[in-house]
C-alpha cells in the first residue's frame, strides 16, 4: 500500500469521554505530521466536531465512508456511526465503552484487510468495554485473537525496551504461570522483534528475577533457581544472548538496563513501574509478535483531565512515529531476509 502514497495510519479513538480524541487531534493539529503519514480515524465526523468544539481545537478533517478513500495530506475520519453520542467527559459510561469497541473493531478489520498499514489505539477503559461480544481485558488480548502471531506487550522508548513474561495476571498466579516453555516463547518473540522491528542484528536481553533478590539462591522461593536459570542456560547454549535472572530492585536504578537491547520482566508492575518512571510521556506500548503493527500511548483515559484541553499528546505522537518506523524496518527486514544477497548486489553495482 505504501507504494501508492504515504503510510496509512489507522487510529481507534478509544473512550470518547477520555482524552483519546484530544491527543489524536492535537497530534495532527500540527500539519507537519501529515508529511509522515496519512491518519485515518475510525469514529464519525459529527463526533469529531463535538470533540473539536468542546476542546477548542483548530483542526480540519475529511469525512469518508471507508479507509480506502483516505486522502493524503488530510486528517481522514471514517464514518462508522451516524448518531452523535453524548459526551460526558471524565465519566466511565456503558455508551463510552460501546463506541470505543465499535471504533476498535472497525480499525482492526481495516488493518486485517490491508486498508490501513498500521494501527495506533487511543486509551480504553477496561471495565466499560466488557460486553457479550467483547470479553477481553484490553487491546493486546483482542489483537492476539484477531491477528496472526504470538503477541507480547512491549513497552518501548529510544533507550529502554521492556517486555513482560506475564501481563494481566494476578500477582498470586505469576510464579505458576512462568514455565520454561513460556520463557522460551517470550524470548523468541522479543528476539524476532528486535531484529525485524528495530534493526538490531544481535539482540542482547536481560531477564529479571521472579522473587526478591532473584530468590537469594533458593532462600526466597525456588522459581529462579529451578525455572529461570536452567532455561536461560539452555537459551545461551542455543546461541542466544540472554542473561539473568537479575534482581529487579536495583536493575534500573543502577543503570544496568543500558547494557541490554531489551529487558523481560516477570510480571506487569515489575516492568511497567520503572519503565513509566524513566520515560513517562515518551513511552509507547507496542504489541510485538503479530503480523501487523499496533502501538498506543503509555497512559490511560485520564478521566480526571478529560474535556479540559490539558492532555499532553507527547506519548501519542511517539506512538505514531514508532508505528511508522517499525513498519518501515519490518519491510526492509523482510526484503533482506527474502533475498539476503540483494544488498551485496546493490553495493557491487556501485563499483
Amino acid at each position: 500500500m505504501e507504494e501508492k502514497g504515504k503510510i496509512r495510519l489507522g487510529i481507534s479513538v478509544g473512550d470518547l469521554n477520555g482524552i483519546g480524541c484530544e491527543v489524536a487531534l492535537k497530534t495532527f493539529e500540527d500539519s507537519r505530521m501529515l508529511d509522515f503519514c496519512t491518519p485515518v480515524l475510525f469514529a464519525s465526523s459529527k463526533s469529531m466536531a463535538a470533540q473539536k468544539n468542546a476542546l477548542g481545537l483548530n483542526v480540519t478533517y475529511h469525512g469518508i465512508q471507508k479507509a480506502t478513500e483516505a486522502v493524503d495530506g488530510k486528517i481522514n475520519v471514517v464514518n462508522i456511526w451516524k448518531e452523535v453520542p453524548e459526551l460526558e467527559f471524565g465519566k466511565s459510561t456503558k455508551e463510552g465503552g460501546a463506541y470505543a469497541i465499535r471504533s476498535l473493531k472497525a480499525a482492526v478489520k481495516a488493518l486485517r484487510d490491508n486498508e490501513i498499514d498500521v494501527l495506533v489505539t487511543a486509551p480504553i477503559n477496561k471495565n466499560n468495554i466488557q460486553a457479550e461480544d467483547f470479553k477481553f481485558p484490553g487491546h493486546t488480548d483482542y489483537l492476539a485473537k484477531e491477528l496472526e502471531g504470538e503477541s507480547l506487550m512491549f513497552m518501548i522508548t529510544d533507550g529502554l525496551k521492556v517486555g513482560l513474561l506475564t501481563d494481566h495476571v494476578a500477582v498470586k498466579d505469576v510464579a505458576q504461570a512462568i514455565t520454561p516453555q513460556l520463557i522460551r516463547k517470550k524470548v523468541r518473540t522479543v528476539m524476532n522483534s528486535l531484529k525485524a522491528d528495530f534493526a538490531i542484528r544481535k539482540p542482547k536481553i536481560a531477564i529479571l528475577g521472579i522473587n526478591p533478590h532473584s530468590g537469594d539462591n533458593g532462600l526466597i522461593g525456588k522459581e529462579d533457581e529451578e525455572v529461570l536459570k536452567p532455561t536461560i542456560k539452555l537459551l545461551n547454549d542455543e546461541g542466544n544472548l540472554v542473561f539473568g535472572p537479575y534482581s529487579a530492585d536495583s536493575f534500573f536504578g543502577s543503570g544496568s538496563y543500558t547494557d541490554f537491547d531489551a529487558v523481560l520482566a516477570a510480571y506487569h508492575d515489575q516492568g511497567l513501574i520503572p519503565f513509566k518512571t524513566l520515560s513517562f510521556g515518551k513511552g509507547v506500548n507496542f504489541t510485538a509478535g503479530l503480523n501487523k503493527v499496533r502501538t498506543s500511548p503509555d497512559h490511560g483515559t485520564a478521566y480526571e483531565i478529560a474535556g479540559q484541553g490539558k492532555a499532553d499528546h507527547s506519548s501519542f505522537k511517539e506512538a505514531v512515529f514508532a508505528a511508522i518506523n517499525i513498519f518501515r524496518n519490518r519491510q526492509e527486514y523482510e526484503e533482506l531476509t527474502a533475498n539476503p544477497l540483494r544488498k551485496y548486489k546493490k553495493k557491487a553495482e556501485r563499483f
